[in-house]
């Protein structure tokens, strides 16, 4: 009987457990998007799980969403990355980087370039500056002929960051960031091959898995998608269309996982479960909504056909999740004031369960 600590084969991983870390922004990286040795600890310290998703990582500056985060596109990034993997394996785990390309959901006064996307449409509510919050400009629209570049920018990514140490990659296609911007109906006005049309709107998804199998191996790449998730002014009409057509399409490139959010209904990603051939990776519950994943919500999703659960806000506070979970310890909670700032404090200050005398 399949378990939430039965082992499970990814790749050339041999998981020691069905438990995910999910990717969660924690803004720590220092300057030029550096990795930091607090970010070595942070990881490591949660290597219990059986496959870490890092946070966010830009793959080019103009693809950086947040100030604070780091990036795969210089040497110098993957030297810095390259302690963190290190730590993470030397404590028993496995890591992919998550390659997060933000597209229209950036500013200026981060990068100091006007952000980019499908189509000349901004996105809605305030984004992060490091002037603080400030609304979300109108994007340049990509010309055609330069869609390619920003495709290659993942492939690229995931070079260094097999370069770095990390043993694979998930491409974010989730939560309103550039790949969900051309799924989008409403983000991605087209008229070119990139629009239009489910085909043409799922085909830089495609054309951007592909060029990082090309670069690094089916079995080191996984993509997250949000079906329906309204995140930055998102729309989705056409969810079981789109995300059929888009599974189907992913499943000839053999990936070693989809990592799906339950942001639409369950009987929508039941279908998809049926859809995709491979590995899911499912994450339960709303990212920051009411709710985080618990036991119950992974033996729910495990017994519906997934094959591994991710916990995201659950691992903050609990570097020891798992052993948590295995034992029915207490889950502790965690201070969102700090999620997102706060240097050491609220990153690595987290104790793993303390058992009294």
């Amino acid at each position: 009987m399949t378990t939430l600590f039965s082992g499970h084969r990814l790749g050339e991983l041999a998981l020691p457990n069905r438990v995910v870390m999910a990717p969660m922004t924690r803004v720590r990286a220092g300057t030029g998007g550096l990795a930091t040795p607090s970010m070595a600890r942070y990881y490591a310290q949660r290597a219990s799980a059986g496959l870490i998703v890092s946070e966010g990582v830009q793959p080019s500056l103009i693809g950086q969403s947040n100030p604070g985060t780091p990036g795969l596109y210089t040497d110098d990034q993957v030297a810095a990355w390259r302690p963190v993997t290190d730590a993470v394996h030397t404590n028993g785990g496995r890591i992919f980087a998550q390659i997060m390309h933000g597209g229209r959901v950036s500013h200026p006064d981060t990068t100091g370039l006007r952000p980019v996307g499908p189509s000349a449409v901004a996105a809605v509510g305030e984004v992060f500056t490091p002037g603080g919050r400030k609304p979300a400009p109108v994007p340049r629209a990509l010309a055609t002929a330069e869609v390619p570049e920003h495709i290659r920018s993942y492939a690229d990514a995931a070079r260094r960051a097999v370069d770095a140490g990390f043993d694979g990659v998930e491409l974010h296609g989730a939560n309103g960031y550039l790949i969900s911007q051309f799924l989008s109906p409403n983000a991605n006005l087209r008229t070119d091959r990139y629009g239009g049309s489910v085909a043409n709107r799922i085909r830089f998804a495609v054309e951007a898995a592909a060029a990082t199998v090309d670069a690094v191996g089916a079995e080191r790449t996984g993509i997250r998608l949000s079906p329906g998730g309204p995140f930055w002014g998102i729309e989705e009409t056409d969810v079981p269309e789109l995300y059929t057509e888009l599974l189907t399409e992913l499943s000839r490139l053999r990936l070693a996982y989809v990592h799906l959010e339950a942001t639409t209904d369950e009987e929508t990603l039941l279908g998809l479960r049926r859809t995709w051939p491979g590995t899911l990776v499912m994450n339960p519950v709303l990212p920051m909504g009411p709710k985080q994943t618990g036991r119950a919500e992974a033996d729910h999703w495990l017994g519906l056909g997934a094959d591994l659960i991710s916990f995201g806000r659950a691992f903050i506070a609990n570097p020891d999740l798992v052993e948590r979970l295995r034992t029915g310890l207490p889950i502790a909670p965690a201070d969102e004031a700090t999620y997102f700032e706060g240097a050491d404090n609220g990153y690595l200050t987290y104790p793993a369960y303390q058992h009294s005398a």
